[in-house]
């Protein structure tokens, strides 16, 4: 049994907590809203009363939705003392922004390891994430045996930062897939073949990846007229697709596919549907063409 706190208690780190707490560990959550504990506190974790009592835990999860929110756990763990401790952020960042809270936090006499997921709350349930760490050799040890816990595989992907850089890459594909599943079915809109048809065609399909395999049935609803609240939602994909172009342009790339997707995406979350599955931007579009 390890003593885990974790930072963030949304959908993720809600499952976090479950998932460790099931594996036989002392889990100490917090979030910036209180309330949005509870979920946690009912599985049995203790409920800190502040970021600084999360650092007499030997090992840290950070799982907040961006840099700033990051940035300040991080400033407030610092400032309580974190010497010999583990941090983990498992939020998804841009690589540049990884590497300076890794820098931050090292200086304080911790380790540090970036370990952005690639899974929901149902596979974070089961153990059964994807996970991409950056970190050092050591550090990354030292996580690993509580992210062998959290994922069905763990990559040790280099220094700080590059699990953030695979994170991204890892999204992109998925955020520009919804957008192309529309074109897909544009084709064969006005030929009368019903939505169930096409969409299990497509998912056993070579245009068929797994997101399609896994949540057909999700799709098909959406199509027919019902918008799926999502585990990673449109507004998630937006945010993610905005850094991923962030971090090409850093690197003097283009992304043109991305972003004609993201353009999609922000006018989907315009129309009011950022939490929405990410099946509805198909919806949304389909009925623009």
């Amino acid at each position: 049994m390890t003593g885990i706190a974790i930072a963030g208690t949304g959908r993720m780190g809600t499952a976090y907590a479950k998932r460790l707490i099931e594996c036989g560990h002392a889990v100490t959550v917090w979030n910036r809203t209180a309330d949005r504990t509870k979920a946690a506190a009912e599985t049995g974790a203790s409920v800190a009363a502040d970021v600084a009592a999360l650092a007499g835990c030997d090992v840290i999860l950070v799982s907040l939705t961006d840099a700033a929110a990051v940035g300040a756990v991080v400033d407030a763990l610092i400032a309580a003392g974190i010497a010999g401790k583990l941090v983990v952020d498992l939020s998804t960042l841009l690589p540049e922004e990884t590497r300076a809270m890794a820098a931050r936090v090292t200086a304080a006499g911790a380790d540090f390891v970036d370990c952005p997921v690639g899974g929901t709350v149902a596979p974070a349930l089961k153990g059964q994430l994807l996970g991409m760490a950056g970190g050092s050799d050591a550090a990354f040890a030292r996580a690993k045996p509580v992210l062998d816990q959290l994922c069905k595989r763990v990559e040790h992907m280099g220094p700080a930062g590059n699990g953030a850089a695979m994170k991204l890459a890892v999204n992109l594909p998925l955020a520009v897939y919804w957008s192309t599943l529309a074109e897909a079915l544009a084709m064969v809109a006005g030929a009368g073949i019903p939505a169930d048809l096409a969409v299990s065609l497509l998912a056993d399909s070579s245009g068929g990846p797994n997101v399609l395999k896994n949540r057909a049935q999700v799709v098909i609803d959406t199509l027919n007229g019902t918008d799926q609240p999502g585990t990673f939602d449109i507004a998630g994909l937006a945010k993610d697709l905005a850094l991923a172009l962030k971090q090409a342009e850093s690197m003097g790339q283009t992304l043109p596919l991305a972003r004609g997707a993201l353009d999609s995406y922000r006018t989907a979350q315009d129309a009011g549907l950022g939490r929405f599955d990410g099946s509805s931007l198909t919806r949304h579009l389909l009925g623009k063409r």
